[in-house]
């Protein structure tokens, strides 16, 4: 099958048409006067807000006017991640979409999957007329992939639905009814500059595997920002180096890939080169598995200032000391992670460097004891913690027709059990529950793997699975 006959699948046209429009976080406002304009187009009402989220509403269908309306949401954004060597600019480009296999998949680049199948899926169903249905009520929500601010903002007056079907799940029969809280804690540490007269060189760390840091932290994959602390830290105890820049990750919900960092020092080449090589090699032996295609790269570079050697050192020891990763496992449920960080991005200043957490917990206690520990390790470098995109976590309702309703239908399409389970990423739901009484919730999805990576992809059979899993649970 190519692509021109796949999109022939209604949901698959509108997904296409949604990966022309680039639609990064905070560069929403194309996508959702798309989606306001075809909206408008069908006749639809529709509510889209200062911050570009959207909800839309169609009219239950003859003879079901009386049922309880479904709520259906997703969210317009997605992570930009690409792979080097990629000359694209995510922020106005479209997407090469191409197929492998039962695959889906974007040259280069991340996909969009995460969340775009949501918004096709949605279209889809909200355009065909042979489908029998209650109300339904559509929540298109923006910048999820950074804080889920859009969903924290909204206005939900419009909804009359107490049961709401998130469909932002990556793995096809399992059920998320459960998920951990949420901040992104960003340090950021001051520094003085000084004329540079040294030999001045970069260390170019690269080809890590990545991924998203809730669904994939516990994987124990090397973050590149760490690895490179760890690195420098090392370096600096032999050898008086002081930092020029350091610059890492692009998502503090990804798993960085790929760090940069620009020192100053007295040894030439051939010695600074032999040396790093030496410290790294074994930190790097250590992510074999996990990471088999790491690099570093020593390379000269030209700078006029450095920072000053206090601050330089003080700035390592901070990146190197902070926590990273799994924190604490759930003693509950067995391979859950309960408390994890992850140093996404990792940036220089003018006058500071910037570092940013995603910090997750399903226990507030320990989220809220991990920032203090972010907040002490930064003042006590002479600088400041700030907080944003709090979000709650969504605590497990014991009873749920919904969820009843699902499994039944589930077992009777797939004719296998479906898997029920909390995880430890942020999801929407959550906010919601806390914006509408009694909300019965279930997060599920289509096969996609490796999200927030240019290597994502999206199964084209798994899609249409749970399309028509939809459809029937609208039309039960």
């Amino acid at each position: 099958m190519d692509l021109q006959e796949l999109i022939k699948d209604r949901v698959f046209y509108y997904f296409s048409c949604l990966a022309k429009i680039p639609h990064g976080s905070r560069n929403t406002k194309q996508i959702s006067d798309y989606c306001a304009t075809w909206a408008k187009q069908h006749g639809f009402e529709y509510h889209q807000d200062e911050f570009n989220n959207l909800i839309i509403i169609k009219e239950a269908s003859p003879g079901r006017e009386n049922d309880d309306a479904i709520i259906l949401q997703g969210h317009l954004d997605m992570v930009c991640e690409k792979a080097e060597g990629i000359d694209k600019d995510m922020s106005v480009d479209g997407l090469d979409l191409f197929i492998d296999g039962d695959f889906l998949k974007a040259k280069g680049t991340t996909l969009g999957g995460d969340d775009g199948i949501a918004i096709a899926m949605i279209m889809a169903l909200f355009e065909d007329e042979t489908l029998s249905h209650p109300r339904l009520e559509a929540v298109l929500t923006v910048d999820e992939e950074i804080g889920m601010l859009g969903a924290a903002a909204i206005d939900v007056s419009p909804l009359k639905g107490h049961t709401m079907l998130n469909i932002d799940s990556e793995a096809e029969g399992i059920f998320t009814v459960s998920c951990a809280g949420g901040v992104v804690a960003t340090g950021q540490i001051p520094f003085l500059l000084q004329e540079n007269c040294s030999n001045t060189y970069s260390l170019e760390l690269h080809g890590l595997t990545g991924g998203h840091s809730g669904i994939e932290i516990h994987k124990g994959r090397a973050n590149s920002n760490k690895m490179m602390a760890q690195i420098l830290k090392k370096l600096s105890e032999s050898t008086q180096i002081r930092l020029v820049s350091i610059n890492g990750g692009l998502k503090d919900n990804a798993i960085p890939v790929a760090t940069t960092a620009v020192i100053a020092c007295e040894e030439e080449l051939d010695e600074i080169a032999k040396k790093i090589k030496d410290i790294a090699d074994p930190v790097v032996c250590a992510y074999a598995k996990t990471d088999p295609d790491i690099k570093l790269d020593v390379n000269i570079a030209k700078s006029d200032t450095s920072l000053v050697f206090a601050d330089s050192q003080k700035v390592i020891d901070l990146l190197f000391s902070l926590p990273e990763g799994v924190q604490k496992m759930s003693e509950d449920i067995k391979g859950l992670v309960q408390t994890s960080l992850n140093m996404g991005i990792l940036s220089t200043k003018k006058d500071c460097i910037e570092m940013s957490y995603c910090v997750r917990s399903s226990v507030d206690d320990e989220k809220k004891q991990l920032v203090e520990k972010l907040k002490k390790g930064c003042e006590a470098a002479g600088g400041t913690l700030l907080l944003s995109g709090d979000y709650p976590g969504w605590k497990y309702r014991k009873d749920s027709p919904l969820r009843e309703k699902m499994i039944r239908i589930y077992k009777d399409q797939y004719k296998s059990e479906p898997v029920i389970e909390a995880v430890h990423a942020g999801v929407e739901c959550g906010l919601f529950a806390g914006k509408i009484a009694d909300l019965d919730c279930v997060s599920y999805g289509p096969d996609l793997k490796e999200i927030h990576t240019y290597r994502e992809s999206m199964s084209i059979s798994s899609v249409k699975r749970v399309y028509e899993f939809t459809r029937r649970i609208i039309e039960d």
